[in-house]
Order: structure tokens, then sequence, then C-alpha cells
């Protein structure tokens, strides 16, 4: 027996790390077993680094409070009650490497998306930032509704937030809510600014819920309960212009300074956090801390000017460019009251509480090019005023380049840059606006014109008629035209400025402006000369302004020829370049309006059938009756006409806010 004690000593000792390894065995299967329980919510990976390299306010302080030296504050979402999907964007989510029908099958997945419950590794927190408000400095802004809740690692790097998740320090006399019609107009312009190919911050979902707010839509004295509603928000950061105008002195006409003002180290820390995260080669090729911070300058402004020409050639209008809505990466930021134009107006304002018309769709560049000085300003002194100015000095060129690029890809001159393309394109614009022709749907039809080719010359009488009838398809009526000519101001209000103005010209500037009163000068003429015509006298004019048009676009694609072997080569790449540069369909507001009209009613159906119809922007016709096929128009919505169509008369006036 004494020669078994060796064996069963180490018997002893054996048996219990047999029984550790599969102690340790079973906890990594437990592991396991939790991770893949988990969803694919759940699962994300969040890294948060912003909060880690900017200040943060940890103060658990209820209500609206001024913060001082902080870049983000520590924010608890608010539940909704009973949060359910209203709409999924699967390539909006597919950034955060999530499967939409997934998603939609979680049933915590409104209730994360929403900021209801917060996923693993989230930290809620709301923004600090100031803005330029219609031209004045406003002081402290901050997300008053939207909540960060963290940036996810996936191939790439995204940041995501909810808007409409309740209170925050920045909330001032609001409730931190949205509703569901501002949440749907949102969700879908974001997607369709996507797949228009213009650079904008996604949208993943929309949630709706039972819980409710009072909304006076109209101003008109009348609220009614709405549902409280939230949009996910995706983008690499949500950083902007006004985001560095924490740190700007007293201002000379409000009298407002930013909280953060004279810590100009978080200033410091901001431009290095953005620069090193977002504009990596430009922190790597200029070791040089000035130079780095022109060319970061350099490179806002380029994308800014680039975006503005972008939406300039889809006819959208912002509607509130102010400094605090402007992206430090050239996106397009904060969908309010936009538009995209029906009829072809330079003067066409989304925004109904933009009466001096700051805002408009031919004031936009000037306005980007404005917000930029602001940004400029700010970032002094890391950024030489001197050197700053140079850089802007390049704007307005950068811009008109950007703008003739896309305008000509617009009207099919692919292969010569010529002078008078500026005359031509700028000759469409006046004939689009006097005849009060649809924006996009001109532009759309445009590739159905050919110029004539040797040979053809018996035939060109004929090919110019079929062009003028075609575009004076896109036309608007008499009665459109009157309706779209009413000064917008009353005539006894117009009387009195105009008395004003000779009177006392130092009031007058108080409360008006000249480029007011001319444009409402402008539409009495107008609407007094179309009052005395007639729709035969109408239309025969409009033919005649397409005429001349058209007459010298031909002989400009003529030129486009020249030297050509394979005529019908170039007519096909030409038409190919067209119909992908000029989009069939937009979200016009009585799209939306359906929509939202239809979801307000508990039927989601049509913000899905919009969605997908939006993801095929340049789809031939046929293309996109195929995705509107077994789609029956909701009883609740509108009649839908075909949205590939001009809008019907009662939708021109519609301006959802």
């Amino acid at each position: 027996m004494a020669y078994l004690r060796p064996r069963l000593g180490p018997s002893r000792i054996f048996l219990p790390v047999v029984s550790v390894f599969r102690l340790v065995g079973s906890a990594r299967m437990d592991d396991m077993g939790l991770a893949m329980s988990r969803t694919q919510l759940e699962r994300l990976d969040f890294d948060n680094v912003v909060l880690k390299k900017l200040p943060l306010d940890l103060s658990q302080e209820s209500g609206v409070r001024q913060v001082k030296g902080a870049c983000f504050s520590r924010v608890k979402p608010q539940p909704l009650t009973s949060p359910r999907f209203v709409a999924v964007s699967p390539e909006a989510l597919a950034l955060l490497g999530l499967d939409g029908e997934e998603v939609m099958d979680d049933p915590l997945g409104p209730a994360y998306l929403s900021g209801s419950e917060i996923m693993p590794g989230s930290e809620p927190a709301a923004h600090c930032y100031c803005g330029h408000q219609f031209g004045q400095f406003a002081g402290q802004l901050g997300d008053g509704a939207a909540c960060y809740l963290g940036e996810v690692k996936v191939p790439g790097r995204w940041e995501i937030q909810v808007k409409g998740a309740g209170l925050t320090p920045y909330s001032r006399q609001a409730d931190g809510r949205k509703v569901l019609r501002s949440s749907i107009r949102e969700f879908l312009c974001s997607e369709a600014m996507f797949f228009l190919g213009v650079p904008t911050t996604r949208a993943g979902s929309v949630v709706t819920s039972d819980s409710t707010v009072m909304r006076d839509v109209y101003y008109s004295g009348n609220p009614r309960h709405e549902k409280c509603s939230v949009v996910l928000r995706i983008a690499p950061t949500f950083l902007r212009f006004g985001s560095f105008e924490i740190f700007k002195k007293a201002d000379e006409f409000t009298g407002r300074q930013g909280p953060s003002y004279g810590l100009d180290e978080i200033r410091g820390q901001m431009m290095d956090y953005v620069i090193e995260m977002f504009y990596p080669e430009i922190q790597q090729n200029y070791p040089d801390r000035v130079e780095r911070n022109v060319a970061f300058f350099r490179e806002v402004m380029l994308r800014t000017a680039r975006l503005v020409a972008q939406w300039q050639c889809v006819g959208f209008c912002h509607g509130v460019l102010n400094t605090d809505n402007m992206s430090i990466l050239g996106l397009t930021l904060d969908y309010g009251p936009y538009g995209f134009m029906d009829r072809f107006d330079p003067d066409f304002i989304c925004n109904a509480s933009d009466n001096s018309g700051r805002y408009s769709y031919q004031a936009q560049p000037a306005i980007c090019r404005w917000n930029l000085v602001k940004l400029a300003e700010a970032l002094a002194p890391e950024l030489p005023p001197d050197r700053a100015k140079a850089v802007m000095d390049e704007y307005l060129d950068l811009y008109n380049d950007f703008y003739l690029e896309n305008m000509r890809k617009k009207l099919g001159l692919l292969r010569k840059k010529e002078p008078e393309d500026e005359i031509l394109i700028t000759e469409l614009l006046r004939t689009m606006h006097n005849t009060g022709a649809d924006f996009t749907t001109t532009f759309r039809s445009l590739s159905q014109i050919f110029c004539s080719t040797e040979g053809e010359s018996v035939g060109e009488e004929d090919s110019v008629k079929q062009a003028i009838d075609l575009l004076l398809e896109q036309c608007a009526s008499l009665e459109e035209l009157r309706a779209a000519n009413k000064p917008t101001m009353d005539p006894r209000e117009l009387a009195m400025l105009l008395s004003m103005a000779q009177s006392n010209p130092a009031l007058f500037q108080m409360i008006s402006d000249r480029m007011t009163i001319a444009r409402q000068l402008e539409r009495l003429s107008r609407l007094k000369d179309l009052m005395e015509t007639s729709q035969e006298e109408l239309k025969t004019k409009q033919a005649d302004e397409w005429s001349c048009w058209i007459t010298q676009y031909r002989k400009r694609l003529a030129h486009e020829l020249e030297g050509q072997s394979d005529v019908q080569a170039v007519q096909e790449e030409r038409v190919r370049v067209m119909d992908s540069t000029n989009p069939r369909v937009v979200l016009r507001n009585y799209i939306a309006q359906n929509a939202i009209e239809a979801a307000e009613n508990g039927d989601f159906s049509e913000v899905e059938r919009v969605l997908k119809v939006l993801e095929k922007p340049f789809s031939s016709q046929d293309e996109g009756e195929e995705q509107q096929q077994g789609a029956t128009p909701t009883s609740t919505a509108r009649n839908p006409v075909p949205y590939d169509s001009k809008p019907p008369a009662w939708a021109q006036e519609i301006c959802v806010t």
C-alpha cells in the first residue's frame, strides 16, 4: 500500500484542478450565452471618445442653466409611454452594423432608440453651443431636445443621438419634446438628401408613443395634443460652428456672451479633437499649429461651399441657416422648416418666421459665407484673422466652380467648358421663373431635348416645337402664377413703410429693410401684369420664352458633338449623366404631408412607402411605378399623385414647420 500513496496524492491535487477548469469553462460558456442572448442594440460597441477628450459637466442639477467650462452635460432622457416604431431606415442603421428587420423585431428596440431605455455602454449627454440666429448673437443655446447617446465603433465611428428625448440644461422655454410631424419630416429628408448625393446627417428610425404634448400647429391660438416622437440621428459628429462660439466675448449688439468666455484653453482642446478625429490628414501634414489651423478652416470653407452649391442645384432651401445649424464637417444639419422648391423662385422662403427673406433660396450661398466669417471670429486667436480673411477671399470663386460643375452636368454639358455657359444657365433660371416652371421636373425633362446633327435640318422646327411642348407641361397656369405673386405683406403696411422710408429713414431701418420692400413691389408689379393677361396670352408668352432658350441650348449641345466620331454614344452618355444628376422625385411638402397625415391616424405604411421611393430618386418612371405597385393610398391621406409629377395646386401652398 505504501507505493499507492504517491499516486493518491497527486490524484487529490489533480481532481480539484479539473474542477477549476470546468468552472472556468462553464463561466466562459455562460458569458458566450449571455452575449448571444443580447440583441444587436445591446451589443453595440460604444467608446464615447468626445466625453473623454472634451470637458464634461457632471452636475445633476435639474432645469435650465448656464453651463460654464464644459462642452457636454450629463442628462437623463425622459422615457416615453408605450414607444413604438413608425419606420426605420435599413441603410442608415447598417452604418452601425445593425440589421433593420432585426431592430424592428426587437421588443426593446423602440425604447432603446428613443432614449426610454439606455443601451449598455451608452452615456447620455447634451452638447453646449451658442449661435447667431437671424444675424444676432443669441448666447447659450445647446441641445435643447437632442441627446447624445454615444459613439459606436464599427468599421468607422458614428455618433448617435436621439432628438425629442426630453429636457436638458439647454431646453430654454421648451419641453425638449418633438412631435410626429416634425420627426417624420426630419427622418424622410435626412435620408432623401443622402440618396440625392448631398452630404447630410442620417436618420435611423422614428419612434412615436402614447405620451403627448400641446402644440399650436398653425400658431392660431388653438393648440392640440400631439404624440411625442423621437428621431435617431447618425453622423461622425454633430459639432457645429456654434460649438466654438461658447467662448465669445460680450456681443456689441445683444450684450450676450458665451458661457465659457475667457476659457481659451478649451477652444484649443476642441480644435485639437476635431482636427485629430475628423481631419487626420491635416493633423499629419501640418506640424506647425497655425498652419494646421488655417488648413482646417480652409477645408471647412471648401466643404461648406460645395454643400451649398449642391443645395442650390437640387432646389433645396434649409430655412434656418443660423451658425448653430452649420456642421463643422460640411453636412446638412438640423432639418426644421426646410423645403424643396416646386415652381422656381429665387426668393423662395420655406420658413414662415423668416419675414425678411434672410434665409431665402438665393441668399443661401451668401449666408453660408457670413456664417464662415463668424466661425473664423470664434476660432481666433488660434486662427489668425488675416489668414482667415485670405481663406474667405477664395469662397466665392470656389462656390461658383462647384455650382457650374453641377449645373453643367444637369444640362449635359460634359465635354467642353465655355464662357457662355453661365449665361445659358442664368437665362434658363430666368425663363423658369417667368413661366412658373417646376424646378425638378424641368431639369429632368431636359435630357429629352437633343441637338440637331448633320442632315437633320429639315426637322429642326419640329424638334424645337416638341421641346417647347415638353417644357410647357412643366409651367404654371395663370391662376397659379397669380397666387404665387401676391404680396405677402398687407397693402396698408407696405404703404406705411414706403412713406416711412422717405419721412423717417432711421426708424424705417429699425423695423424693415429696402430689400424686403423691393421684393414686395416686384410682386405687385408682376401681379398687375398677370391680372391683365389671359390664359391664351400667357401660354403664347411662355412658348416664346422657351423657344428662345431652347434654340440657344441646342446650339450649345451641338458644340458638344464637334469632332466626335460616334455621335450616338455621346448622346447616350449625356442622357445617362443627366438622368443620374437630375432627380425624378424629391421630398415635396405634399408628399411629406401625406405620410404625416396617415401616420397621425395610425397608418405608418405611407412613411415606409415614401422612404422606398426616395431611396431611388433617379430611377426611371417605369421603375418608380414598380416601386409603388400594390401601395394603395390610405384613406386618411390626401389622394397621392405620382411622386415624379408636378405637385397639385393645393399642395403648392403647404409648408409644415
